[in-house]
């Protein structure tokens, strides 16, 4: 009799790194608007369009995007929004516009967008290397072969 209730149960298998290959994509930004493309970005560093997503596991893959300096925002977002941050000093807070940081470091936009949209853990910290964010339409990682998607 216990024989037969120890073959009804079954175990949950937890996925590892090791049961899913690492993917690179491809992503343009020109003309996306920013929360959008971010939101879909960090989905896919996550590992959440596979069914093997497991929360506590590195099963994402990696994202490479191009043309930062193309991406928008809506309505009146590029004259309000601002990134703010401090040195911890007296006096440190320093605030920029989207305008200046999209014309300085285009890249930075992105990167903050998506990394805000990862857990703030050490697995959030290990996931967010797996994005890498370039200015114009030229890229390093022709060797990984990336699949170009459109989000």
């Amino acid at each position: 009799m216990k024989k037969a209730i120890r073959q009804s149960i079954r175990i949950t298998k937890f996925a590892t790194k090791r049961d899913k290959p690492e993917k690179w994509y491809l992503v343009d930004a020109d003309g996306k608007v920013l929360g959008r493309l971010a939101s879909e970005i960090a989905k896919i560093i996550r590992g959440k369009h596979t069914p093997l997503f497991t929360p506590n596991a590195d099963l994402g893959d990696n994202v490479i995007v191009i043309n930062a300096e193309k991406v928008k925002l809506t309505g009146k977002r590029p004259d309000l929004k601002t990134y703010i941050t401090h040195s911890r000093y007296p006096g440190g807070q320093k605030v920029r516009t989207f305008k200046e940081l999209i014309e300085k470091h285009p890249e930075r936009v992105i990167e903050l967008a998506v990394k805000r949209m990862l857990p703030k853990t050490k697995l959030g910290n290990k996931l967010f290397h797996k994005l890498k964010v370039y200015r114009g339409s030229e890229h390093p990682h022709l060797a990984q072969k990336p699949e170009k998607i459109n989000l």
